[in-house]
């Protein structure tokens, strides 16, 4: 029999059951002992009293990946949620903070602890979490060093444009989140991104001096009357206006 069936089974003993505290206890006993039945059945909609006994009782509550399951189904209590959610592996928090079915609350917490560990992951983590992360944790992504992992953060779609003219106009903006941005293939085309690098003193001047001439004469006046430009960018823009 097939995972799912045995889903659909021990859910249908779940609807049969009275649903007090010892049935719950035996329904748990009997299914709790194949990890992948018991997380698919509590990702259903199941009573919130086998939610909060799973998160309360041995073994199953000291399971790291069941409290994920928990806190990323919807029927579970907000007070509970919040209580597991500081126990999840990065992978979970990245699920919770982009469910637009769970509580605003439950998922700002989850994002606010995913930029507190970023410090403590590892690169390739970095990488995939940037490739799936909610625009919160992205914003703070964008201050990384590693090339890859910013590749990975302009790709996601969920990157606005708002947070990446933000990060790119930083005083101290890198030099790799510049290069990445011009690399782009989404953003390299967009005309606010190139006025931007235009504008940001940090740009590598190669990079600077090659997004002069899509600007509009009003653009170049602005880059001319920027005296904190290298002389040279300011000096190519002047050009190109009394051309």
């Amino acid at each position: 029999m097939s995972v799912q069936a045995q889903i659909e089974n021990a859910l249908g003993e779940l609807r049969r059951q009275a649903g007090d505290a010892a049935a719950l206890r035996a329904f748990v006993e009997k299914f709790g002992r194949d990890w992948f039945l018991l997380a698919g059945v509590l990702r259903r909609d199941v009573p919130e009293a086998l939610l909060e006994y799973v998160a309360q009782t041995r073994p199953w509550c000291e399971d790291r990946r069941l409290a994920g399951v928990l806190v990323g189904n919807p029927r579970t209590p907000s007070a509970l949620a919040l209580r597991l959610v500081s126990e999840l592996y990065w992978r979970d928090l990245a699920d919770v903070a982009t469910s637009l079915h769970l509580p605003a609350a439950l998922r700002v917490r989850a994002e606010a602890l995913l930029v507190e560990r970023l410090g403590e992951m590892r690169r390739g983590d970095k990488i995939a979490l940037a490739r799936r992360a909610s625009p919160g944790t992205l914003r703070a992504l964008l201050h990384e060093r590693d090339s890859e992992v910013l590749d990975a953060v302009l790709f996601n779609p969920r990157l606005q444009e708002q947070a990446l003219l933000a990060g790119l106009r930083a005083e101290a903006a890198c030099p790799q989140l510049l290069e990445a941005a011009a690399r782009s293939p989404r953003w390299s085309a967009s005309y606010a991104v190139a006025k931007q690098l235009v504008l940001q003193p940090r740009t590598p001047l190669g990079l600077a001096l090659g997004r002069l001439s899509s600007l509009v004469p009003r653009d170049l006046r602005q880059v001319v009357a920027q005296r904190r430009l290298r002389p040279v960018v300011r000096a190519a823009a002047q050009r190109l206006l009394d051309r």
